[in-house]
């Protein structure tokens, strides 16, 4: 199943109450719940039941703001191979903190062996892992990108900052409609990526084309509309238009239950 950037951003045109929060809530909110996963420096028990306690919370949120369950999975299947590359590993080389002994008595090559600490560091390692991407995933999907960028300059990011992220959020969807069609172009001739008739060397060709058209193309697009910008009097002086929303009782209250989860996280 393909997901566009289309299908994405229509998931954050939804109407739930984990929608209607302020976009700053959702981003203190989401940088808050990263922050208590990363910093838990302990691996024992305990830490599971806390990351536990708060991907439950994440999945609860998850299901209030009506989400597409098969969009939410893909997302987050589409980053975990990058944090499977980083677990995956950790039984073999990460070193015993006081006397270690190995599970198994399996010799490998360069001297590593698996041992018990390794595979605990690595389960605590994917727990941190999935607890961050929930978040991420559960921010991303419902906030437009124009709010984020918005509700980022909001809490103090620079200026310049804002305008790079506003102007790759306005020109991000056409780059991607270049891209489908140049992928329609190759279709129509019957170019697959995974065709075994062809070599394989004349298959990456065509993919290295590809790439070096869409980026002269942008290339190309960010000088016309850095000319555009400039006939109409943009300089580095000029402000953003933002729209002033305040705090509600319902943001407050999400922040107060966001701290109290991590909180009881700790006590229990």
């Amino acid at each position: 199943m393909e997901i566009t950037l289309t299908d994405i951003e229509r998931e954050a045109y939804k109407d739930s109450p984990v929608h209607r929060l302020d976009g700053r809530v959702k981003i203190l909110a989401t940088i808050a719940i990263i922050i208590f996963a990363v910093s838990l420096p302990r691996m024992d028990e305990a830490n599971f039941m806390k990351l536990a306690i708060i991907e439950l919370y994440l999945l609860s949120l998850l299901a209030i703001a009506k989400l597409n369950p098969v969009y939410t999975l893909m997302r987050f299947l589409s980053t975990l191979p990058f944090g499977l590359a980083i677990v995956i590993v950790q039984p073999f080389v990460r070193q015993p903190f006081i006397e270690s002994f190995t599970v198994y008595p399996l010799e490998l090559p360069l001297g590593l062996t698996l041992t018990y600490e390794g595979i605990f560091f690595g389960m605590i390692l994917l727990g941190k892992y999935i607890v961050c991407i929930t978040a991420i995933v559960l921010m991303s999907s419902t906030m437009k990108m124009s709010d984020m960028v918005t509700s980022a300059r909001r809490l103090g990011m620079p200026a310049e900052f804002t305008l790079i992220l506003s102007m790759m959020v306005r020109y991000l969807f056409v780059f991607w409609i270049i891209l489908k069609r140049i992928r329609v172009a190759q279709k129509t001739r019957l170019f697959h990526i995974w065709n075994k008739n062809v070599p394989r060397r004349w298959i990456l060709e065509q993919v290295a084309y590809t790439i070096s058209s869409l980026f002269i193309r942008s290339y190309e697009q960010g000088e016309r509309t850095y000319i555009s910008m400039l006939c109409r009097g943009y300089s580095s002086a000029n402000n953003i238009y933002m729209h002033k929303n305040k705090i509600r009782t319902s943001d407050v209250f999400f922040l107060i239950v966001t701290t109290g989860i991590l909180v009881l996280s700790v006590v229990a």
